[in-house]
């Protein structure tokens, strides 16, 4: 019966979160040294391998009364927990509270967790963070308290944490410092808040060398200009975009992913794509574009690019492929246009001969 209760409460957190992450889990199977492989957010590296002295099993007796405990692992979700409980084993390396009514964390908390390496809070009520409440968290890496009511981010992060989850909270402002001294973040989620761009204090992420950050579903008019220059996926999807200025992208040279969906873009400037030479997918479906963006010929690496469902009514033949051969290093795979009122039997079947095959190629559907 544990394989089996273990896999569908795991399925149950996954889908609470809003991107996959792969190998997340793995380390609950298994008792020895590991190393995460975050393909898709976290970009892991050596700070993802667990000393040995911490994944060492002790088989401790002690486990909260109503939660589940297996090796390292203490779950405690959905039981209606008013508080962290007690008696949490030391050598606990993951525990999880989610979908419980916390809605404080006290000084104490996790005292004596100094091997914890995932903390999972996401849907409690938590309001409140006590200034020392992460201190006796050392090892903490993965940090998951989206869902619930925070107003800002909480104070005094572990040092040691890697990925950051604190979408759908009540977060408006990021200040200065408050992730100072978090060398080994890569990754952020903080959608889902009611952040403008007014919200973001000048260096709010200084001294940060994220991977992956997403600003979805909040209040964004434009694009932020003083993220990490590190980034190699920024989201800013379901927000109040409505242009693309030349210098918007001066700063992501290192884009490979940009998430610019369902926003009320009308207008790319020419030449700000240029700022992105080693972009491979460009996510601009669900705007206001008229016509599709210049500069898509010379990104050499660029393989796949939405734009499905905006304004566009004319597909150039050079619109996407460069002209003459051997100059773009990478052939498109994806290309998605339906649900805009281009004629698509006007379009020249030379405008995609740098596409890998027809069915990349997605048209049609448009309806007024």
């Amino acid at each position: 019966m544990w394989p089996l209760w273990l896999l569908a409460s795991l399925l149950a957190l996954s889908q609470a979160l809003p991107f996959e992450q792969r190998g997340f889990w793995d380390f609950t199977l298994d008792d020895g040294p590991f190393m995460m492989n975050d393909e898709e957010a976290s970009g892991a590296d050596t700070s993802g391998i667990l000393d040995p002295d911490s994944v060492t099993p002790t088989y401790s007796a002690m486990c909260p009364f109503g939660c589940h405990c297996h090796l390292r692992v203490v779950q405690c979700s959905d039981l209606g927990l008013k508080s962290v409980p007690k008696e949490i084993s030391p050598d606990t390396t993951l525990l999880d509270l989610q979908n419980n009514d916390i809605s404080e964390l006290r000084k104490d908390d996790f005292k004596g967790l100094q091997h914890l390496y995932a903390l999972v809070l996401v849907n409690n009520k938590i309001s409140k963070i006590h200034e020392k409440a992460f201190s006796p968290l050392r090892k903490l890496q993965k940090l998951y308290i989206s869902k619930n009511h925070l107003v800002e981010i909480p104070p005094n992060l572990p040092s040691s944490l890697v990925e950051l989850r604190i979408h759908d909270n009540r977060i408006r402002k990021v200040p200065k410092g408050v992730f100072s001294g978090l060398r080994n973040m890569n990754c952020i989620e903080m959608g889902g808040n009611p952040l403008e761009n007014s919200g973001f204090e000048p260096g709010a992420f200084d001294g940060l060398k994220l991977n992956y950050l997403r600003i979805s579903e909040a209040k964004l008019t434009g694009i932020p200009k003083d993220l990490p220059e590190t980034l190699n996926e920024l989201h800013l999807d379901h927000n109040k975009i409505q242009a693309i200025e030349l210098e918007d992208l001066l700063r992501y040279s290192k884009l490979y992913r940009l998430g610019l969906g369902h926003n009320q873009i009308r207008m790319i400037e020419n030449g700000s794509l240029s700022f992105l030479p080693t972009l491979r997918e460009l996510h601009l479906d669900n705007n206001k574009l008229a016509r599709v963006p210049s500069g898509l010929p010379d990104l050499k690496l660029l393989q796949v690019v939405y734009l499905h469902s905006n304004n566009i009514t004319k597909v150039g033949v050079n619109d996407f492929c460069p002209v003459g051969f051997g100059v773009k290093r990478a052939y498109y795979n994806g290309i998605s246009l339906f649900n805009n009122p281009v004629p698509y039997w006007e379009v020249q079947p030379a405008t995609f001969r740098c596409v890998t095959d027809r069915l990349a190629i997605q048209f049609g559907n448009y309806k007024k």
